[in-house]
């Protein structure tokens, strides 16, 4: 599925109102080895502790091999976040989803979660599931508009300190979830 024709409004105070319902484009692409240098400046931002540029280059190898999906999102010629996709047997594993702070808040995790949860669709998954930090209320709430629900914690998971949410998301192969991500492409036209 093709989400070249999906827009994020812009945020700025000193556009007019023409100007602000014209706005650029996001572009989803597979990632390729070639934009981790552009990955890591967020993934530094976000993450108290960063993938390296490595474990990146070691995840492409494993997308080669049909282990993993990983995405991009670009804007004009900025990357402006990253999701991907860990397969175990049947199931989808949300690695990340990351967004440049200076571009939260305008649907691109959104946009990259809808096109993860599409592919683990395609590809026969019957479930998704990921951690998400027990403190970032926004993510939680962009999973549960997904179809995941909590389904245990794992404690002082990040840095030995915060707990994780596992989440699950059970339905990936029913009509209720391809019906569920096509209103959330509606939602946000």
């Amino acid at each position: 599925m093709s989400i070249r024709d999906r827009f994020i409004r812009t945020k700025s105070s000193d556009k007019s109102s023409d100007e602000l319902n014209v706005s650029p484009a996001l572009e989803i692409a597979q990632m390729r080895r070639a934009h981790i240098r552009s990955i890591m400046p967020i993934e530094q931002q976000v993450y108290p502790r960063p993938w390296t540029a490595q474990v990146f280059v070691e995840e492409l190898e494993q997308m080669r091999s049909g282990k993993r999906h990983y995405l991009v999102g670009t804007i004009e010629d900025q990357l402006v976040g990253y999701g991907g996709l860990l397969y175990v047997e049947q199931d989808a594993h949300v690695t990340n989803i990351a967004v440049h702070p200076m571009w939260r808040s305008r649907g691109i995790a959104t946009e990259l979660l809808l096109d993860l949860a599409w592919e683990a669709n395609r590809r026969g998954c019957a479930a998704m599931t990921l951690e998400v930090r027990n403190t970032n209320t926004s993510a939680q709430k962009l999973y549960q508009r997904f179809g995941f629900v909590p389904a245990g914690v794992r404690k002082k998971y990040y840095e030995n300190r915060d707990d994780a949410i596992v989440m699950w998301c059970t339905d990936v192969q029913q009509q209720e979830f391809a019906a569920r991500l096509q209103q959330i492409e509606r939602s946000r036209m």
